[in-house]
């Protein structure tokens, strides 16, 4: 069947029609009509090219050729449900578990990261039979009931936070409480949460789960400082609760030196339970929850099945698999490192220049630009962050509680040449600073110096 092709346009006046308006637009006051994708370009119905910084779910590129052969191929063949016996779902966790450490072996395939992050909810509170979550403030877990109620990115839009949820700081060593001069702003973070299970124990309540982003990205592509991790989980366990550790932004190698966000954490730190989901099926709906033995069979003995209609699919496994490959094959973990450290760099160079930005940060293709109007008082550049957003032909987005976050979490075969054309797109405004020479003079004297 051939679609009439609509005006952008008529598209927009369709779409306000028929779509809810809560779920909204990039760029909503010049919504762009996007009709193909090739790698990290996307492009529109008058073939002008965008190069992507935020498409972290095309985590191998848009319209990677391995991947849709893998798709058709197995769509062709046989696409069922989990209570056939299949090779494809058992090769895919065999995979899997090749990257995570020995005690995560157990996994449930699942749609979407926020059933996964539903299904980590549910084995907490089965495997430790306690009620409340601890959760960093500006968290975001998902858009399930259950996980708006975890989600303080959330919940607080809607005036309300659930007893049983408790918010702990957000570690943020550039304008939380502990800041890069602290000695150990890992151990004082930390202390806060164990700060908040005495009181959560004074109220006579008991902890499930603390659960936590691996590299906080709604509350401004945080990294979270050394150590913080393994004495949370110490703190934790001896409250009676696991520890989950949310990937559904950061996994399958996007930090660079490691496969898995939390991984940056050292080797002495394992969460209980983890979840992934975005890039895992580059953009075909794919997620999963992997836990240990001992929760799992915790999870099974409480008599009640779980069964997930498209969840592990041979076609969702395929996928899977393929996107393995590709960031196997095409080195896509030393290509994060690589071009992400150099796209640092470039934004360094910037904030030597710039007093406008406050802070970078990041590892691998996880990167935050943070704007602020003045270096003492970190007032967030919001505004300002905004204008810079408006770039036309570079897709950057904002995050952070103030919105003042530029982040890059573009698809992983992002070039050295994609990071330079961000260096000399930014247009700071200049209302703030007077420009000393042009970006692009900037970026010939770096390359020249090299």
């Amino acid at each position: 069947m051939s679609l009439e092709k609509f005006s952008k346009e008529t598209t927009l006046e369709m779409r306000k029609k028929l779509i809810g308006h809560s779920c909204r637009l990039f760029f909503s006051e010049h919504p762009m009509k996007i009709v193909r994708a090739k790698g990290q370009y996307l492009y529109d119905e008058q073939g002008q090219r965008y190069l992507d910084c935020i498409s972290n779910v095309q985590h191998v590129g848009h319209c990677h050729p391995a991947i849709t052969r893998a798709a058709a191929a197995q769509m062709d063949l046989l696409n069922t449900n989990t209570r056939f016996l299949h090779d494809h779902i058992v090769h895919y966790a065999t995979r899997l578990a090749e990257t995570l450490p020995d005690k995560l072996r157990v996994f449930y395939f699942v749609n979407s990261g926020s059933e996964a992050n539903d299904l980590a909810l549910r084995l907490a509170r089965q495997y430790t039979q306690h009620n409340d979550v601890i959760v960093l403030d500006h968290a975001y877990h998902g858009h399930l009931t259950s996980l708006i109620d975890i989600s303080p990115y959330k919940f607080r839009k809607l005036g309300a936070q659930k007893e049983w949820v408790h918010v702990a700081p957000l570690p943020d060593t550039y304008r939380g409480k502990y800041r890069k001069g602290h000695p150990d702003p890992g151990q004082a973070y930390a202390d806060t949460v164990k700060d908040l299970i005495e009181d959560v124990h004074k109220k006579g309540h008991k902890i499930a789960a603390f659960f936590v982003e691996s590299l906080p990205s709604v509350g401004g592509q945080i990294i979270l400082p050394e150590g913080y991790c393994r004495k949370v989980a110490d703190y934790v366990h001896e409250a009676g609760g696991v520890v989950v550790a949310d990937e559904v932004q950061v996994g399958f190698g996007r930090v660079g030196s490691c496969f898995w966000g939390f991984q940056l954490q050292g080797e002495d730190f394992c969460p209980d339970i983890m979840t992934m989901g975005k890039p895992m099926g580059n953009g075909h709906p794919l997620a999963c929850v992997v836990t240990t033995q001992e929760i799992a069979d915790t999870f099974t003995g409480n008599g009640v099945e779980y069964f997930n209609t498209f969840g592990g699919n041979p076609v969702s496994c395929a996928i899977g698999l393929a996107v393995l490959d590709v960031i196997e094959e095409e080195a896509l973990r030393r290509n994060a490192s690589l071009v992400g450290g150099h796209l640092k760099e470039l934004l360094l160079h910037l904030q030597r220049k710039h007093t406008i930005i406050g802070d970078v940060r990041g590892a691998g293709l996880f990167v935050g630009l943070e704007l602020v109007k003045d270096q003492a008082q970190l007032t967030p550049a919001t505004e300002e962050a905004a204008k810079l957003k408006e770039e036309e032909l570079i897709l950057v987005s904002t995050d952070g509680p103030w919105e003042n976050v530029i982040k890059f979490k573009p698809p992983m075969c992002f070039s050295i040449e994609d990071a330079e054309l961000v260096f000399i797109s930014i247009n700071l405004p200049k209302t703030l600073e007077e420009w000393v020479s042009s970006e692009r003079s900037a970026l010939l004297h770096l390359q020249a110096l090299a």
